[in-house]
């Protein structure tokens, strides 16, 4: 596994020189349990009293395991976006078709965009003090930078699209799902076809 996906995907609080007692090894974990499934359902906003509740302890619990929004969401976030995000890089980058590359890359996003709520937020940095949003972010940006003027240099995208254009168009995709529910799964795919359509260069796309 990669080390940023293992960094991702720890969660948070005392290390192993101070293990949890028995009950507050069981707060941490419920407390991480009902967040995974908040923020999975409605993004990364859901207040804390409602996860508090969840897991079926008060707020000042959530603050002094993890100190606050930034501290849960990085105690999260890998499983919810980071370690998919983290995998969808490393594929694109281990694949040696140009086009193929960047097609499997945009299509994971997009996938990744219908299924979880949380990752719009991670797009938005709607919460910058979270480290782990903050680093994927950078891991995101340069891999897509990386992969846009591969396709370019290769002939197979348009010369004129930017890592800027992807952003922008996932930032719309994902607010306009989460104000407008309702897609279907086949009218997404369809949408996502369209839209790496519209990416095309001049050269022949491999395959």
């Amino acid at each position: 596994m990669s080390p940023r996906v293992s960094a991702v995907s720890a969660p948070a609080g005392p290390g192993p020189s101070t293990p949890l007692r028995a009950d507050a090894a069981r707060n941490v974990a419920q407390i991480r349990a009902a967040a995974i499934a908040a923020f999975h359902g409605r993004g990364l906003g859901t207040p804390l009293e409602e996860i508090a509740a969840a897991a079926g302890v008060s707020k000042a619990t959530v603050y002094n395991r993890f100190g606050g929004r930034a501290g849960l969401i990085d105690a999260v976030i890998g499983t919810l976006v980071a370690a998919e995000m983290y995998a969808l890089i490393d594929q694109a980058q281990g694949t040696a078709a140009p086009w193929a590359a960047i097609a499997g890359y945009v299509t994971g996003r997009r996938d990744l965009l219908y299924r979880e709520p949380a990752f719009t937020d991670a797009l938005l940095m709607t919460y910058p003090g979270s480290a782990q949003l903050a680093a994927l972010a950078r891991a995101a940006t340069e891999a897509t930078v990386t992969l846009v003027r591969r396709g370019q240099d290769a002939g197979v995208i348009r010369p004129d699209f930017t890592a800027g254009d992807l952003y922008y168009a996932d930032v719309a995709n994902g607010l306009a799902l989460r104000e407008l529910p309702g897609t279907t799964r086949a009218d997404y795919d369809r949408r996502t076809r369209v839209f790496l359509d519209s990416l095309r260069g001049t050269g022949r796309p491999e395959g």
